[in-house]
């Protein structure tokens, strides 16, 4: 978006914080029990605001303060001055932060809710009018110079909490404009998020989503919660039928995706070009001070281990029995386990696995997990998918699940309260302005805590089914977090990087270039996995291109919470100490090197090596666990 960098990382709080599963979000379903919707299993957001006409009081109240902080323009030329001037803008942030964090979740428990939705819309106004009322804000402190500005934490040591933010501003001076440029580009904040929000209108309101008859006579609706369900349907000819009759309705709509993603994607490239950044790339891993080495090592590692990959291929293709591998036969699981997890058993399980971080982490999970800081169940109109929303400082992170008693569901609880607690270890230790955490570690805790869970799942199996049954999930989650991210990861870049050589996008060059990474990744070539052109319209069901080089973090998350993990296992004490000095840390060093100090260097090739090499034990053990049943 066209913000100045400080405004830019408060607003990417928002991005950090509603920190959401994989999947696209979409719809829940609508057939909840009455009992399912008993408050326990809900949400209580009173500890924000009492009611709807509490928050738009709130609301209105911080409009004024919003005017006042473009009252304090000029007023940053003295140590006292600056110090004034940080505390006003921190304060309002957290407030509008909060005022925020309602409206969505109110509005995520029913997206057909006309008020909700007002209201979310007048959080986008007050952001806009925040944006305009800030824009002058680095233009002062870079007019001040790095030398002044060190004069003044020397001279006032409240300054001091504020070195990091400070010294950020002034890291990003070549990309600052003047005062007059950054205030004309704040004229555009609020139409920048129009593809995103024209995308969503189409791929989760208007797309009218067909049914199909499955081999059992049962007549379903494809929608996007249909397809993420049937897609692991055990008949194989139901999969074939589900991709085609899916994929299919995407096709329809192959130009109108095409000219949303091509107009975000040409915002973006106008953006970065206004600002004086050499790329889109340059800019996104700028932002947080990441080394470029960061994504091309993960490009590079990621695809020399294309072989591993193949060689996951090919063990499910023996296991599900089948000759060739398709792409539709990547999802049903490698055996089918005959478990439910309800919602206090899985809770009950977590906190268990978790006892491996201590006895401060389980108590403080165990405490959210009692309160209503949860909306547990699907209902009708509410949002699909999953998430945690860690934005609102002075109350505690909220989640939203989808519970379904199976284990993903369990498996999706250890994810978000990773977030969770990764939010709660940052606020304790952290002020508000340090305590959101980068987007390069947000995923480390939820991917790690998925890990501990599996490992733990593992040991705990009654028979080699479901022992089979959990490594299986690992090597799903090692494929579509390392693997699959990664592949979206180049193709986003290669999308970006058209633009810049100033050539065209349409729907139908995305999928050309879509379905060539998809047979690379999959070996279509080499007769590993069959891709039929037409799921190469995949690209239109990916919502994270709208977000901005967020995809290579999912694998670079994974990798660095497996290597965190390795190190808890080999030296307990230590690295559980560096893990939960890393979840403190919060946002008040570079992510980068936040990650360093707790022990992993994710420009190395040694945690990518490291994290194939899990993928290929985890291969043998499964296979030595099926030749132990012939």
């Amino acid at each position: 978006m066209n913000r100045a960098p400080l405004f830019s990382r408060f607003c990417s709080i928002l991005i950090v914080f509603v920190c959401i599963s994989l999947s696209a979000p979409g719809f829940a379903a609508s057939e909840s029990e009455d009992n399912k919707l008993d408050p326990k299993y809900t949400w209580d957001l009173t500890v924000m605001f009492k009611s709807p006409k509490d928050w738009d009081e709130a609301r209105k109240r911080l409009l004024k303060r919003i005017d006042e902080l473009a009252g304090l323009k000029g007023s940053l030329d003295s140590a006292k001055g600056l110090k004034a001037g940080m505390d006003t803008y921190m304060a309002v942030i957290k407030d509008a932060l909060m005022v925020h964090s309602y409206a969505s979740l109110k509005k995520d428990e029913d997206l057909g809710n006309a008020e909700a939705s007002e209201r979310r819309q007048l959080v986008s106004v007050m952001w806009a009018k925040m944006n305009e009322a800030t824009a002058w804000i680095e233009p002062e402190v870079l007019a001040l110079g790095e030398s002044q500005v060190l004069a003044f934490i020397t001279e006032e040591p409240g300054l001091e909490t504020y070195r990091h933010e400070l010294d950020n501003m002034l890291r990003n001076a070549p990309y600052i404009l003047s005062e007059e440029g950054e205030q004309l580009l704040s004229y555009f904040s609020t139409p920048s998020g129009a593809p995103r929000t024209i995308y969503d209108a189409l791929a989760y309101a208007d797309i009218e989503w067909p049914k199909v008859t499955l081999s059992d006579g049962n007549e379903v609706t494809l929608d996007n919660s249909g397809y993420d369900k049937w897609r692991r349907a055990s008949v194989r000819e139901d999969r074939k039928k589900v991709f085609d009759t899916y994929w299919s309705t995407w096709k329809a709509h192959r130009n109108s995706f095409g000219m949303i993603l091509n107009a975000h994607i040409q915002y973006q490239v106008a953006s970065a070009k206004a600002r004086n950044y050499e790329s889109v790339l340059q800019r996104e891993l700028f932002a947080d001070n990441l080394p470029t080495e960061v994504y091309t090592t993960l490009v590079e590692e990621v695809n020399k281990a294309l072989p591993t990959l193949h060689r996951y291929f090919k063990l499910r293709a023996r296991m599900l029995g089948i000759d060739q591998m398709h792409y539709y036969d990547i999802y049903p699981p490698l055996v089918s386990l005959d478990k439910t997890f309800d919602y206090e058993t899985s809770n009950r399980i977590t906190l268990d696995a978790m006892a491996i971080l201590g006895d401060d982490w389980v108590s403080q999970q165990r405490e959210g997990m009692n309160a209503r800081w949860v909306h547990v169940y699907p209902s009708k109109g509410k949002r699909g998918g999953a998430y945690m929303l860690g934005a609102a400082y002075d109350a505690h992170p909220f989640l939203l699940l989808n519970h379904n008693d199976d284990y993903e569901s369990l498996s999706t609880i250890a994810h978000e309260w990773g977030h969770a607690m990764h939010t709660l270890y940052a606020k304790a230790a952290q002020p508000f302005h340090k305590y959101g955490y980068a987007t390069f570690i947000a995923e480390i805790p939820s991917t790690s805590l998925e890990l501990i869970l599996r490992e733990y799942m593992t040991r705990q199996a009654d028979s080699i089914d479901e022992k089979i049954f959990y490594l299986g999930t690992g090597l799903e989650a090692m494929r579509g977090t390392f693997f699959r991210q990664t592949m979206f990861a180049e193709f986003e870049l290669w999308l970006y990087e058209t633009v810049e050589k100033g050539e065209a996008l349409t729907g139908e060059k995305m999928t050309q270039h879509y379905l060539e990474l998809l047979k690379r990744y999959h070996g279509h070539d080499k007769g590993v996995v069959v891709i039929d052109d037409l799921y190469a319209n995949e690209w239109m069901f990916i919502p994270h291109f709208y977000r901005n080089m967020y995809v290579f973090q999912y694998a670079t998350s994974q990798t660095a919470g497996t290597a965190l993990y390795q190190n808890i296992l080999d030296d307990p004490e230590t690295g559980v100490k560096k893990y939960k000095d890393l979840l403190r840390a919060g946002g008040s060093d570079y992510p980068f090197e936040l990650l360093k100090k707790a022990g992993v260097d994710m420009t190395t090739r040694a945690p990518y090596k490291a994290i194939v090499k899990r993928m290929n034990e985890t291969m043998d053990e499964i296979e030595t666990l099926l030749d132990s049943k012939d």
